[in-house]
């Protein structure tokens, strides 16, 4: 049911209404096993259901979304800058401990770490009330040749992209700057931090990168 409502979550930030289909292919399920937990979550009262169009998350879904994010976030945080996992593989080893998180150990994680608001790939925390932030910056793929600004975040959905993303000093907080914007197949060529090198992204790629523009 958690995995369902914060599913959901993540597609609301796409879709006002989120459809079966879409669901579906969130989560890697039958057709028939979505309908089915989606008329359980609506007896429920944690989504809204509209069959043919779709469901969105009431106030009592939302918040038990939020949760799970905040523990998945704080674990990838903790995984990454306490015990050195790979960025690019604690998304997984969270998926996998975030619904066994104790009030008590979410607590002492969210101290140790020095209560923060990010986790490694650069997503919003939510606060301990479930508040969230939203996201900072532009896809990079949309910024004109000659702006410059910082890597707010990566998206870590796909492993293997991330990976190779970070291989290249894409980290949030990363300073960028776009030279060119190559006509036609939607390639853009940026250069990355004080060293300057030089890359170039399709626009899979660049798709996952968000900037926040500082100067020109």
């Amino acid at each position: 049911m958690e995995d369902y409502l914060k599913a959901i979550y993540r597609l609301e930030e796409r879709d006002e209404i989120v459809s079966m289909q879409a669901l579906a292919g969130e989560l890697q399920v039958s057709g028939a096993s979505i309908t089915n937990m989606i008329k359980r979550l609506s007896d429920l009262k944690l989504v809204r259901y509209e069959p043919y169009k779709g469901a969105t998350l009431t106030e009592s879904g939302r918040k038990i979304a939020l949760e799970i994010v905040r523990h998945h976030r704080l674990l990838e945080l903790y995984l990454s800058e306490t015990l050195g996992m790979p960025w690019h593989e604690v998304h997984a080893e969270a998926e996998r401990l975030e619904h066994h998180l104790s009030d008590e150990l979410e607590a002492r994680l969210d101290s140790a770490l020095g209560h923060p608001t990010h986790d490694p790939h650069g997503d919003p925390i939510p606060s301990i009330d479930l508040t969230i932030e939203g996201e900072r910056g532009v896809n990079l793929t949309m910024i004109e040749a000659g702006r410059c600004g910082v890597v707010t975040r990566v998206s870590d959905r796909n492993r293997d992209q991330l990976e190779y993303l970070g291989s290249l000093g894409l980290f949030p907080g990363a300073q960028i700057c776009v030279r060119e914007r190559m006509p036609f197949d939607g390639l853009v060529r940026i250069v990355i931090g004080e060293n300057e090198r030089e890359v170039t992204l399709g626009p899979a790629l660049g798709r996952q990168v968000l900037v926040e523009i500082t100067a020109n």
